[in-house]
């Protein structure tokens, strides 16, 4: 229920954890991961939620009020003003071109992407249709019903559908049956659904019908190697013969993704490249899984840096494998929504971009304040830098010194 919430502070959590990526999806200002919270702050108690700082003022005084106010004046102006490039091309200086996308959880956004701009929709998290019929899952009707509509609502442009990212920390209780020990690393994603074929056959043969309503594309989460590609893929065709005996239409042209997320997955991109369509890269799973890190545990929150070199080699090697191919490469996570990191992946060679809506005209304003060619060079020496600390310390630096005045600080 959305009407009585006006944001919300939590005592764990990092920033992208799955609460964090909701607020931002409801246009909610939001702090995570703030300590004995609840023991600090009393019910009916007057607070600031300052989403951009990161802070919350708890019985603020009357100026403080005030100056709060003033700055959400401040910052509807600004946003009012980057949506004038609503409708512009998001094409650099040099005049290479950039597709911006909008990811989403919700039906209800897709009002947002047309508003901020978006060129479809890189990515729609299906989970959240379970989540919303928990305890029951969803029935093929009700996921054909949401499918047709988001293929409907984004024509002529491309909807890219991802199934279910359930397990993990993401609600699947009523899959799973048991508790697990270590969930991330366990049953989740594909090999949950893989598990599960009657309720994940019941999404795919939805999605295979709605795709004749639409320019739909099908993306499987979490695969960490050709085999569980192929299986999957076995696994569609099955349905394909099932719906063409009983006259059901679909898209025989239908494309297939998956998720680059899994460190394995981006060493061997180069042979992943040669079984899918196309590559959507995770980087809120792939810094997690690369670097060790829980990205929900605020007590190494300080250790996950979308610029480790580790990152940024990766990321290059999955690029370059689907151009060798042939293939689109995306990249969906809140790495593709910060201005500095953005003018890094356009100079690795990444052309399209996926975020939350309202991140787009802040992107797309970068990308039309600058050169390719002058990105593709801070790429190339960011990749010689030994630290994240390096990197970003050199990419504000070049940005500052290449990029018309203003840059950095109107959009970082």
């Amino acid at each position: 229920n959305r009407k009585p919430i006006v944001g919300f502070v939590t005592e764990v959590g990092g920033r992208t954890s799955h609460t964090s990526i909701i607020a931002k999806s409801l246009f909610m200002p939001a702090v995570i991961g703030v300590p004995r919270l609840t023991k600090i702050v009393g019910s009916d108690e007057l607070v600031i939620v300052d989403g951009y700082e990161g802070t919350v003022v708890v019985n603020p005084t009357p100026a403080m009020v005030q100056e709060y106010l003033s700055r959400v004046s401040r910052h509807e102006e600004a946003e009012h003003k980057l949506l004038e490039n609503r409708n512009l091309p998001a094409t650099t200086k040099d005049n290479h071109r950039i597709s911006l996308q909008a990811y989403i959880e919700l039906v209800g956004e897709l009002d947002d992407a047309a508003q901020f701009g978006a060129e479809g929709i890189g990515l729609y998290r299906s989970e959240f249709l379970y989540i919303a019929t928990s305890p029951d899952l969803p029935t093929e009707e009700e996921h054909f019903n949401i499918y047709r509509k988001l293929a409907e609502a984004t024509a002529p442009n491309w909807c890219i559908i991802r199934t279910f990212d359930l397990g993990g920390k993401k609600l699947a209780r009523q899959i799973m049956g048991s508790k697990e020990d270590n969930p991330v690393l366990g049953l989740r994603a594909l090999r949950l659904c893989m598990q599960h074929r009657d309720m994940f056959k019941t999404q795919l043969r939805a999605l295979l019908r709605a795709s004749a309503h639409g320019k739909i594309k099908i993306m499987f989460p979490l695969v960490s190697g050709v085999q569980e590609l192929r299986q999957v893929k076995t696994l569609v065709r099955e349905i394909r013969m099932e719906l063409d005996a009983e006259n059901i239409p679909y898209n025989r042209e239908l494309q297939i993704g998956i998720m680059i997320e899994v460190p394995s997955a981006a060493v061997i991109a180069d042979l992943l490249a040669t079984e899918a369509d196309f590559f959507a890269i995770g980087t809120n799973d792939l810094i997690q899984y690369s670097l060790a890190i829980d990205r929900s545990n605020e007590k190494v929150s300080y250790l996950y840096e979308p610029l480790h070199p580790a990152i940024l080699r990766l990321v290059k090697g999955v690029i370059d494998a689907g151009k060798r191919a042939g293939i689109p490469v995306e990249m969906c996570g809140e790495m593709a929504a910060d201005p500095i990191y953005a003018i890094v992946l356009l100079g690795l060679g990444l052309e399209i971009f996926s975020m939350n809506p309202s991140s787009i005209p802040v992107i797309k304003n970068v990308i039309r304040s600058v050169r390719y060619k002058d990105c593709r060079r801070i790429a190339e020496l960011a990749l010689n830098k030994k630290t994240a600390q390096e990197i970003e310390e050199f990419v504000i630096e070049s940005v500052a010194m290449r990029f018309p005045e203003g840059l950095v600080s109107q959009n970082v």
